[in-house]
């Protein structure tokens, strides 16, 4: 009986509009194809990326991943989320949830825009919903934030040199 009076808790709470968007973009001078590439190696992630240190899984619709996320000023998170979209070349898209679901729910999207110019934007955003989100707020803000600014200078950096490189 606790455990159902929990769950209505946390599902009225959730539905109470709790909500915050981080959203951050760069140009890149890559293909898409070429950023994309990178973004899907999650093998090399602990090599290049200074926010998001893993990821174990494959890139398919459904998998369930581990990943470990080191903001800026914070210690290292491990979470579990699912794949919800993958669109080649396009977009990159799973759901985690912080303990259990309603309490820190994140919807992290990685998009792919071809500028058909040679160049690519790249953003990166993630909707948290939750009873927590008011509590982890000014963190998301900053520190996660500038988590995602950080990746996107990286995979840019990546992207460009490949080119560069002939790679």
């Amino acid at each position: 009986m606790k455990y159902l009076i929990t769950i209505i808790f946390i599902t009225l709470l959730k539905t109470s509009g709790m909500a915050l968007e981080i959203k951050t973009e760069i140009t890149i001078n890559a293909s898409p194809q070429e950023v994309w590439d990178i973004l899907i190696d999650f093998n090399k992630y602990s090599d290049w990326n200074p926010f998001i240190k893993s990821i174990n899984g494959n890139p398919q619709i459904d998998e369930k991943l581990t990943v470990t996320i080191e903001p800026p000023k914070e210690t290292e998170m491990i979470f579990k989320p699912k794949i919800l979209t993958i669109l080649i070349n396009k977009e990159l898209c799973w759901l985690g949830h912080f303990l259990v679901p309603g309490l820190l729910d994140g919807k992290h999207k990685f998009e792919i825009i071809n500028n058909a110019n040679g160049t690519t934007t790249f953003i990166q955003s993630e909707i948290f919903k939750g009873i927590l989100v008011p509590l982890f707020k000014n963190k998301l803000d900053n520190n996660t934030k500038n988590g995602f600014i950080a990746m996107n200078k990286k995979l840019k950096e990546l992207a460009e040199n490949s080119i560069q490189q002939g790679v």
